[in-house]
């Protein structure tokens, strides 16, 4: 998917939202445990209900890969099913040397066929440029995290000034464009977004953060939309986990819907 197709996708839907699939099997409804593949089944019934609202699925690659085998299974069926509209982003945070990105790279793009792939990168270029090299890809960098641990080495002070995320934002640039390069920004850190935009201002932006874990979308919409909106904003636990009756799916689609909702608004005010 092109830069154009997905700002394509977020003015036709009017969002930006990126539903995160955190699929626990000790957090989803009970009854759906006696279904042959309860992760997948989780996951589908989620996907019909939030597909008119959502711009961009990301599954949480750890959810899967604690069940082995299995849990590849259920990823890969998860993948299959999102429809091609959608912008897909396996979120499984891989950084290492360059052949081993490059086995990374082949494996989430070529094998499971993801749009996109968040990566570390604290190894560095080579181990960021393997994955750069495959067509209508994307790479995701992180760059400034909403845990409280990422202060410990993100916002290090320089000796030729700034600050390390931002050497991070300035340095990545001469590795990929803005047409292959996004990068992660929590949304409890939205005071960093006018900097942040300064430094990369034509680059998307994966927000997590909004929802449960405390994040301001007007905050985040406000200071980090761009001309081609710039932003997936990402939901996992506020969405998925509303509600774990049988109706579970259909309360995701409302909250999904309200948070399309704001989007619409914001999408009108900011852009």
């Amino acid at each position: 998917m092109t830069k154009q197709e997905l700002f394509n996708q977020i003015t036709q839907k009017s969002s930006y939202l990126c539903v995160g699939l955190d699929t626990d099997l000790n957090r989803i409804p009970k009854h759906l445990l006696k279904a042959e593949d309860p992760l997948f089944e989780f996951n589908k019934q989620i996907i019909d209900a939030t597909i008119d609202y959502a711009v961009a699925y990301k599954p949480n690659i750890a959810f899967y890969e604690a069940h082995g085998v299995k849990g590849w299974e259920s990823l890969q069926k998860t993948i299959e099913y999102i429809p091609k509209e959608a912008f897909t982003i396996a979120d499984a945070k891989r950084g290492d040397i360059g052949n081993t990105s490059n086995m990374y790279a082949r494996a989430f793009f070529d094998a499971m066929n993801f749009d996109s792939i968040t990566v570390a990168p604290y190894m560095g270029e080579d181990s960021v440029k393997p994955f750069l090299e495959f067509d209508n890809k994307w790479v995701i960098l992180l760059a400034l995290t909403s845990n409280a641990g990422g202060k410990d080495f993100q916002n290090l002070s320089l000796e030729k000034g700034g600050e390390l995320y931002e050497e991070v934002l300035s340095k990545s640039q001469e590795w990929g464009s803005d047409e292959e390069l996004m990068y992660v920004v929590g949304a409890t850190r939205a005071e960093a977004l006018q900097n942040i935009r300064k430094i990369v201002p034509d680059h998307f932006l994966l927000v997590p953060g909004v929802g449960a874990q405390g994040g301001s979308l007007e905050e985040v919409s406000k200071y980090g939309m761009n001309k081609h909106c710039g932003l997936l904003v990402n939901s996992s636990r506020g969405i998925i986990y509303a509600d774990d009756s049988v109706d579970f799916a259909k309360t995701a689609g409302v909250k999904a819907q309200e948070l399309q909702t704001e989007m619409e608004g914001f999408l009108a005010k900011f852009l």
